[in-house]
């Protein structure tokens, strides 16, 4: 059997050799040419097809590693952004990742010479959040496309808060009225019911005396006056109060009603399906750091991971009677209350606030997406 032939033992090996990753430094990236060993590299150097390339890359030579190292850079993130996006990770997992693919550029023509260097130069320019651990760098990518679509989602989000928020305060208002003029209502016919009692009881024909009779009918008079002014000024009275009550309510919920809703310390759902292939879909986590209102670093409550989700993408947890929940939104954002009890058909809770200025306030009706659970 002749030494070329197909299927013989040192053929086989080479085809395997040839198809797996090979050393770095016998890779020629201006001809696209891997070899196999250091004698292998030496004889493409001395090769003409070789010879010919150096010349172009003499020609220009900041150029081209200008441009390889452009195109390294835009596949690396690429890989980022498409395997790892709201992941922090070891920069060596990705870049043994990226250089999986046996067509990839290679770093050793590009302009950074070690995976260190490239990695500053990442952080530098602000396109990874980088980190430097006993366990070595880690990184964070950093989604500018999503930031523009989270931004012109809350352009979006905030023009119809602010109608939400009009139909949600007049609607208050109008109820708010009602229960006052019922109020009112009451009173004014409790008071006209006893007035119209005694002008009756000291109208009637006494056949005692005349003299008698006149006083009895002084004292009515004066009596009736007397009750009819102070009933008008009990209704008066509670009409105030109910006004009292409803201006500093809507005053609250103006003031504290607003379209971001994060904070640190609490407890939240991750329900972006995007994530669902890293496991994290209908996970819990703690919110550990809020950026620019709308974005929060979630540290998941298993696996310890670290991601950077949107507000649109996470949902409040509710937990169990008698746990302690924060106000995220609405009149008492900021206070931390006591669960009492859940109505989930009405999808409201009943809370009392604990400490602050409104201490053993209970809100009998708050929404769900307005309280969620303190992690302890």
């Amino acid at each position: 059997m002749g030494k070329n032939e197909f299927l013989t033992p040192k053929a086989i090996a080479n085809r395997i050799k040839s198809k797996g990753l090979q050393k770095l430094r016998w890779y020629c990236q201006m001809c696209q040419k891997q070899c196999r060993d250091e004698n292998g590299f030496k004889c493409h150097c001395m090769s003409e097809s070789h010879q010919r390339q150096m010349e172009v890359f003499g020609q220009n030579p900041t150029r081209i590693v200008d441009g390889y190292s452009e195109e390294f850079e835009n596949m690396f993130l690429d890989h980022m952004k498409r395997s790892h996006r709201f992941s922090r990770i070891a920069a060596t997992v990705v870049y043994n990742e990226y250089i999986n693919d046996r067509h990839h550029v290679h770093m050793n023509s590009t302009q950074w010479a070690t995976l260190t260097e490239f990695v500053k130069y990442l952080g530098k320019t602000g396109k990874c959040k980088v980190e430097e651990t006993p366990k070595g760098w880690f990184i964070t990518y950093i989604d500018r496309d999503s930031e523009a679509l989270f931004k012109e989602k809350l352009k979006n989000k905030r023009a119809k808060a602010d109608i939400v928020d009009e139909e949600k305060q007049e609607r208050e208002i109008m109820r708010q009225i009602e229960r006052a003029e019922e109020k009112l209502g009451n009173v004014n016919v409790m008071d006209d019911r006893s007035m119209e009692f005694e002008e009756k009881k000291y109208l009637m024909r006494d056949e005692t005396g005349g003299d008698e009779k006149r006083i009895k009918l002084s004292l009515a008079k004066n009596v009736a006056k007397e009750k009819g002014e102070g009933g008008s000024s009990g209704a008066r009275f509670v009409f105030d109060e109910v006004e009292d009550v409803k201006e500093e309510e809507k005053a609250k919920e103006r003031n504290n009603r607003k379209d971001y809703w994060l904070c640190e310390g609490i407890v939240v759902k991750v329900m972006s399906k995007d994530l669902a292939d890293k496991g994290y879909y209908k996970q819990k986590g703690v919110v550990r750091k809020v950026i620019d209102k709308y974005v929060g670093e979630i540290e998941m409550i298993e696996s310890k991971h670290k991601l950077r989700v949107d507000q649109e993408e996470l949902e409040t947890v509710i937990p169990q009677i008698g746990g302690v929940v924060r106000v995220v939104n609405g009149a008492y954002r900021g206070s931390n209350a006591r669960l009492l009890s859940v109505n989930t058909d009405k999808f409201c809770a009943k809370v009392q606030i604990e400490k602050g200025v409104y201490d053993g306030r209970v809100i009998q009706a708050i929404e769900y997406e307005d309280i969620c659970k303190v992690a302890q």
